[in-house]
Order: structure tokens, then sequence, then C-alpha cells
């Protein structure tokens, strides 16, 4: 053995809950993660324990994806969701005419098919999955910070920051039954002086970009193939480069290939529109089903000169890089091993849904890797918690203000484009953490639940998610209106409250809209430096 490679999947979702309307367009951002990322993972994960494949991913699950998981509207909507493309997939294939398509057509109704029945005998909840494989020692389920907030940017808010990282674990404990022992950072943003936080919070170790450690306040002796320790005995992995533009590159990353299944091309906008209208949003608009004929041809080909898709070339070519991929992972620990004497560490972190979302044949990627990987000795695959035990010394220094945005600090959630949001962020911050103090010894149980509430939206509004999409301008009008929204409903609660004129009907609606962490306790906004 002459070295590990750690391979970290972040799953991460936007909280999106909207019981007050039967169908809304953002939630299928859940329901596509479900069909074509976390679920198509798990069954890669039955096949590979099925077969004794000894597989190790660590993955962290974000806490508004935990709390979506286990929202029973939300559930039923996806169900409903499922059974629609099932009946879209059997109308696809009396609708088209050419052979190839039918047979794909045919695919997509069985794939929807076997990916409801899995969805059923988990009882309804990927959790079960994700715990199974935990147990069993293939998984390492790590935590995030509590509403994916952008921490670099709060470090002037000690109480805020604390909150979010304590709220974190203590979410992933509700959800799963025991503490995480890491953590993944949104965005992989760390600042000088957050590992204080985390190992206040029993955190054990954390992730950064490679810069965390290449400027790191002393040079790290064997660069990012090494973990680290802070000087506050938390452990820090920094991602590989080499990894990531091998897979994740935009130009020369695997997903590229021609043979790969285009993702821009979908009948949801293809098809004559009263024949999708069932199947797409009510109000009209045309949006991705999941049911894609077409492969990616080349990057220079319209998308309506498109060649088909062939499923058994696309899985040949994942086959393929997944081979390639581990040559090059081989290769690099050879070369490592012989500069240092000792085995590197090869940490590749990536997106969750870039397996089967973006890249549509990305979880057998990962099933084809760690096939392959187990005939081989030289490299172990190993999740961060084992990798740690391997070693008994650790350099001592601490990381480089960073993040994995576009170029590698800030800039992608402050900008031109939504540094207005900071303003409110920074004004309701103030605002919660004076009544928290004021108001620490409260008794009356409808001030609690107000106070409560207004935690809850000031947590919501302070997600990374916000100010993504309007740097990336993606879907901009939800964007505002959720920012908007958690700011109006904070400061009315604020209102009532102070003017002791409290709406309990309007409370009750907003808790039943906004009900991430129904434990939570305003109280947890209260900080006190260690």
């Amino acid at each position: 053995m002459i070295g590990y490679f750690c391979l970290v999947l972040h799953s991460h979702l936007p909280y999106v809950h909207h019981p007050e309307h039967d169908t809304f367009l953002e939630e299928r951002w859940f329901f596509e993660a479900l069909i074509e990322s976390y679920i198509p993972l798990l069954m890669t994960f039955e096949r590979l324990e099925k077969d004794g494949v000894p597989f190790k991913i660590t993955m962290s699950l974000t806490p508004p994806l935990l709390e979506m998981t286990k929202t029973n509207g939300l559930t039923e909507k996806f169900i409903s969701h499922l059974k629609r493309l099932i009946e879209l997939s059997e109308k696809e294939i009396s609708h088209v005419q050419n052979q190839e398509e039918k047979a794909l057509a045919v695919f997509y109704k069985n794939r929807f098919t076997q990916i409801l029945e899995y969805y059923q005998n988990l009882d309804y909840d990927i959790c079960n999955g994700f715990s199974k494989y935990a147990k069993d020692g293939y998984l390492e389920l790590i935590t995030c910070n509590a509403t994916h907030a952008f921490l670099p940017l709060m470090q002037h808010q000690p109480n805020a920051v604390n909150a979010q990282i304590g709220i974190g674990v203590r979410a992933f404990k509700e959800r799963l039954n025991f503490r995480p022992k890491g953590i993944w950072l949104a965005e992989c943003g760390y600042f000088q002086g957050l590992d204080e936080f985390l190992k206040r919070h029993e955190l054990e170790f954390f992730f950064v970009d490679s810069h965390g450690l290449w400027y790191a306040d002393e040079k790290p002796k064997y660069g990012v193939y090494k973990p680290v320790m802070t000087p506050c005995g938390v452990f820090v992995f920094a991602r590989d480069p080499e990894s990531s533009e091998q897979v994740w590159s935009a130009t020369t990353g695997y997903p590229g290939d021609y043979r790969y299944r285009e993702f821009y091309r979908d009948i949801g906008f293809d098809r004559d529109f009263e024949y999708i209208k069932p199947y797409i949003d009510p109000s009209g608009v045309r949006v991705n089903t999941g049911i894609k004929y077409h492969r990616i041809t080349s990057k220079e080909v319209p998308l309506d000169q498109k060649k088909l898709y062939n499923r058994d070339e696309a899985l040949n070519a994942a086959k393929s890089h997944a081979l390639d991929f581990l040559n090059k992972k081989l290769s690099q620990t050879q070369r490592l091993y012989e500069i240092s004497e000792q085995p590197p560490v090869i940490v590749a972190p990536f997106d969750t849904e870039l397996f089967g979302h973006w890249w549509f044949e990305g979880p057998e990627f990962i099933e084809y890797f760690f096939r392959e990987a187990a005939k081989n000795k030289s490299l172990k695959v190993a999740t961060a918690s084992e990798v740690l035990e391997k070693f008994d010394t650790f350099q001592i220094l601490t990381p480089a203000s960073s993040s994995w945005g576009s170029g590698g600090y800030n800039e992608t959630w402050l900008n031109g484009q939504n540094d207005w949001i900071y303003l409110h962020m920074n004004e309701l911050h103030d605002r919660m953490t004076n009544l928290a103090k004021q108001y620490e010894n409260e008794t009356d149980p409808l001030k609690i639940r107000v106070l409560n509430q207004m935690l809850r939206e000031l947590l919501l509004l302070q997600s990374s998610d916000w100010a993504f999409i309007l740097t990336t301008q993606t879907s901009v009008t939800y964007a505002v209106n959720r920012i908007k929204t958690h700011v109006k409903r904070f400061l009315d609660l604020e209102r009532q409250f102070m003017s002791n004129n409290i709406d309990e009907q309007y409370l009750a609606e907003i808790e039943q809209k906004d009900s991430i962490f129904p434990w939570l306790d305003y109280r947890m906004y209260l900080y006190q430096k260690i």
C-alpha cells in the first residue's frame, strides 16, 4: 500500500418547502436530486455491498436536506411527481416512432419504477439508506453548518457562527441519532479562528480547498497530501487539485465525453405544449422532466442536432473513465510516495449532485471505480476518520482564509449582484442578538414560539444559496422573493412581539411554511466566549 484515496461527497439543497401550493416549481430541485443522484447512489451502494466490494465514502448531509427528507408534504409530492413521470414514460413508449427512442422510453419507465420501489423499501426516507451504509462501515456521514451560511462573511458575528455550527451538529444528531465527527463547511468557507467554534462543538475534522493549506501560516510539509492539525486540535483535509481537474473540469473532465447523456436536451422542451402540459409546471413554464434521448455528441453541435443516446456506450465510457481515473491516482500516489517517503492522502471532494443529476452516468462511474480499486492493493480507499487513524504525528498550522468558490475566496457570495442582502442580514442579526439577550429567561410559551420562529427566519435568510443564485443569475426571482419573505416575516413577528399583540394564526401559518428545526430554541443564538 502506497497511498490513501478519500472520496468526499457534499450533499446539499436549499430548504424549499411550500405547503401552501399543491405543486411548486423550485421543489423540483429536491425531486430531481432524489431521482437522479441520491437514490441511484444508494442503489449503487447496494450493488457494491452485495458483491463484497469495500467502497469507502465520506459524505455530508446538510441540515436543510435532512429536514426536507422527513417532511411529509414533500414526501407525498415527490411520490406524486414520480408517478407522473412513470405515466409520461408510458405515454412516450406509444408516442415515439424511432425504435431507439422507444427503447429509451422503456428504459426510463423501468428506471422510474425501480426508483419508486426502492424509495418505498426505504420507508420513504433516504436517510434510512445512508444510515444503513454508515452503520455497515462504508460511509462516514458528516454534517454542515445549519443553513449552509457562508461563514467567512459572518466572522464579525461570533454568536451567528456559533449558532450555525451548533445547530448543524444538533440537526444531524436529531435526524441520524449520533454525533458527527466531521463537518463540511458550506462552500468550503474557512476563516482564521473558525476552528475554535468547531472544537467547541466537538468536531474533529473539516475540509478546505487546496490554497487553504498552500497559503497557511506555515508551509505544509506534505502540501495537500496529508491532513494537518490546527492549534485548537482540529484536523484539516485539503482538496487534491488533480482529481478535481480530471473529474470536474468543464473542458477536460470526464462528464464532457460525447457518449454521455446531454443534460440540456429534454422532452419538457421538445414536445408539443398540449402533450407535455400535464407534466411541466402548472403555470405553463417548461421544465426538465428527466426524460432525455440525446447524448452530448460534441460541444460544437447545436442542441437540436444532437445524436441519440446509447446507454451501453455511455456505461462503457463510464467504465473506461473509472479505470483511467484509478490509474491516474495510482500514478499520482506512486510519484508522491517517492517524494515524501510516506503514503500520501488524496482527497477528492465533489458536490453529490454531480453524480447523476449533472453527470447522468456518475453513479456508475463511482461503482466502476471502487470495483477496480478493490483489485489493487497499492491504493487504499478510506473515510476521513480512517485516514486520521493511520498517522501518529501531524503538522500544526493555521489554514488561510479560503473557499472553493470562483476565485477561491469570497467574491461569489459578495459582489455587486448580491451585496444588498447583507444589509438586511446584519440588521436582523443585531435585532435577534438583542432579543435573545433581553428575553433569555422568557417563560411565556407563545412569546417563546415567536422568538424561535424569528430565529428560523434569520437562519433561512443566512443561506449562501440566495447569494449564489444572484451571482449565477439562475433562479433570481425566486431567490429575491425568499430573501424578502424571510425579512418580512422576521419583522412582522418582531413587531407583534414588541407590541404584545401576537397573531397566533399568522404565527402558525409561518411555522407550517418555514418548519425547519422544530426543536429550535432562540437561546441558541446566545454566545459566551470560553
